[in-house]
């Protein structure tokens, strides 16, 4: 009897902790929900602003030939849509700190002083790579990629005026026009799939120096798998970017410096790691591994 009475006081003793797990994140969820829904009302009031400013990179190019920027409702919704799109997005940027502290205060509970230590920093610079990945898209992949989009429109020929000095079209043209009249939605669908594409590809060195301080990847071991490396951000850039030369240039350069800044950090991290196990007496020489590994004659 005693035997069956320990048994069943067994799953209740060891559901408690699991109930009051998920009581926390239902909480840590709420909260996080909360904020986004009101920074996505805040966003929504101001939608068309930001949508002036992520307009920005087409009507610059369509200034440098002439056109006016405008961008056309295929939909009687899709204004309404596009609204929402843009606050969805500009909703979750805003409470990304919230949501970030919500994660981290039901993680780092369960995490000792130096899990803590080590894990804080990454937690700070995951956001902001990603914003210096959506940044470098806005201002310097977007602007060529619709330069060479826009360059395969043709006629009417586009001829100077002598009064203004403005393109006008030449009237006797034999060309059939191709002239760019973008979607809305389309425009801001391809707007914010390269600046996530950017964001998400400049997390390549957080999460690659995260991996070396949980010992899973070495220094060495991403030198040796550099011409792999380089094959796979070759053809992520290839993906990622329109057929422009420049452009997939441009991106190969930037994601293959951030892994090779990759390799520094985590080196860093083995060199600090191995100097204070050397402090403490812990450290074992890879010469003398082989020694105690070898037979005695």
């Amino acid at each position: 009897m005693a035997s069956k009475t320990q048994k069943t006081e067994d799953p209740d003793d060891s559901s408690a902790p699991l109930i009051e797990h998920l009581a926390e994140l239902r909480t840590r969820i709420m909260w996080s929900m909360l904020a986004f829904i009101i920074a996505m009302v805040l966003c929504y009031t101001v939608w068309n602003p930001i949508y002036n400013v992520l307009t920005q990179p087409i009507c610059a190019a369509l200034e440098e030939r002439g056109q006016e920027c405008g961008l056309i409702l295929l939909k009687l919704q899709e204004g309404f849509f596009v609204a929402v799109r843009i606050s969805l997005l500009g909703g979750f940027v805003l409470a990304f700190p919230v949501i970030g502290y919500q994660m981290w205060r039901f993680v780092a509970p369960g995490l000792y002083r130096n899990e803590k230590a080590a894990f804080f920093p990454f937690l700070i610079a995951s956001p902001v790579m990603f914003f210096i990945g959506g940044a470098f898209a806005f201002y310097v992949i977007l602007p060529m990629a619709y330069d060479f989009f826009l360059s395969f429109q043709q006629g009417p020929l586009q001829l100077p005026d002598d009064a203004t000095g403005a393109a006008v079209p030449a009237a006797d043209s034999p060309l059939a026009a191709i002239v760019f009249q973008g979607s809305v939605d389309e425009y801001l669908s391809l707007t914010t799939k390269f600046i996530l594409a950017f964001g998400l590809s400049f997390q390549l060195p957080v999460l690659l120096t995260l991996m070396g301080k949980a010992g899973m990847v070495s220094a060495k071991g991403l030198g040796s798998v550099r011409r792999y490396a380089v094959v796979a951000i070759l053809a992520l850039a290839a993906v990622a970017t329109p057929p422009d030369v420049i452009s997939q240039v441009v991106l190969f350069v930037v994601i293959y410096g951030l892994y090779e800044i990759s390799i520094q950090l985590v080196g860093r991290i083995e060199r600090k790691r191995e100097a204070e196990l050397r402090a403490q007496g812990l450290w074992v020489d890879d010469d003398d591994e082989d020694e105690d590994k070898e037979p005695a004659r």
